[in-house]
């Protein structure tokens, strides 16, 4: 695949984990990215980004933004041929969803693409959307046709009060779409990963993906994991499926990006053989009905996401990704060791 180095490209919420490796692809392969981020100023949170410039062929600005500010994406996008829109936020437990979710993420949207429609550089968007957009929890893949998530399956059973998250991803991406039918100014292309797995380029992540991680190594899952049928992927495959969906000229439509259908215990039985002996991982199921009675008390998980996630297999097509983006997906075992690995490096789990 050819990377266009005539024109800069935009990455919204560089310093983000799926971005940092996103902004890595692109500078290693000679791009210039205006990295759009809330606070340019804030030089160690972007240490990470400024490292891999110095010695990459690319090169890097620093713009900044805010997604919820309107036109504030006018200067960073100016010259800018692809847009790839990665901001978004990812918290599961928040106090005002409505607030701390669907707005940023819906009118944050609205706000990249509209700049887009009047910014003339601009010819293809590639907004990172979610597998949440297709779904709550894993039972609705068993309702999909065929048993199974595609491309054309959209989510039905968030709201405002459940799953809010993937409420707010269902949203924003139907907004996208919906901005895209209204002009012919830029190509729209959306990329769905599920659960992104793997190592950060930056020190401290903030990703929800490692709170998942921390707490097979801190104790919390020693008694056993659930079985909660989740789909994973490594955030350097995403990184590549990005890149992507940016510059090969036939991409269209939504990708899912997910390397595996597996559940949240054997993530966790991955890290076993490495790491068995010196951490807490977990090794064997906790029952449905424990999960059940105590996940309400302890961890203030709803039952009903109990019922429709704990022992119910999640299943997704990701064929679209391998024959349109070339994407090829590593084991999660790599990627899950490769996680941990970092995670102790930064005194994580302190002894």
């Amino acid at each position: 695949m050819k990377v266009s180095t005539d024109a800069p490209v935009l990455v919204t919420g560089a310093s983000g984990y799926v971005a940092g490796w996103l902004v890595r692809e692109l500078l290693e392969a000679g791009v210039t990215v205006h990295a759009a981020v809330r606070n340019p100023d804030h030089t160690a949170g972007l240490a990470h980004l400024t490292s891999i410039a110095d010695g990459a062929p690319g090169s890097i600005r620093f713009f900044k933004t805010d997604l919820l500010d309107e036109g504030s994406y006018a200067e960073a996008m100016n010259g800018c041929s692809i847009v790839f829109h990665t901001a978004s936020p990812f918290a599961v437990n928040v106090r005002n969803p409505k607030k701390e979710l669907i707005e940023p993420a819906v009118n944050g949207t609205r706000n990249v693409l509209e700049t887009a429609i009047k910014t003339k550089s601009v010819e293809r968007i590639v907004v990172t959307s979610s597998c949440a957009a297709m779904y709550s929890d894993a039972i609705d893949c068993h309702s999909a046709p065929g048993g199974l998530l595609t491309e054309d399956v959209w989510n039905t059973t968030a709201s405002l009060s459940y799953q809010p998250y993937s409420y707010s991803k269902t949203l924003a991406e139907k907004e996208a779409w919906k901005i895209a039918a209204g002009q012919e100014r830029f190509k729209l292309v959306t990329i769905n990963p599920s659960l992104v797995i793997g190592p950060a380029l930056s020190k401290k992540p903030t990703s929800e993906s490692f709170n998942i991680v921390r707490q097979m190594g801190d104790g919390t899952m020693k008694q056993g994991a659930p079985k909660l049928g989740i789909g994973a992927v490594d955030v350097r495959d995403l990184a590549k499926a990005h890149v992507a969906a940016g510059f090969l000229e036939e991409v269209e439509g939504r990708h899912i990006v997910s390397g595996h259908n597996t559940n949240l215990l054997e993530l966790g039985k991955s890290l076993i053989e490495k790491y068995g002996d010196r951490y807490p991982v977990p090794r064997k199921s906790l029952p449905k009905w424990i999960v059940w009675a105590v996940g309400p008390i302890i961890g203030g998980i709803p039952r009903k996401f109990v019922t429709n996630n704990v022992d119910i297999k999640w299943r997704a097509d990701n064929s679209k990704s391998k024959q349109a983006l070339g994407v090829t997906y590593r084991p999660f075992k790599e990627s899950m060791e490769d996680m941990f690995q970092q995670m102790i490096d930064a005194g994580t789990f302190r002894k």
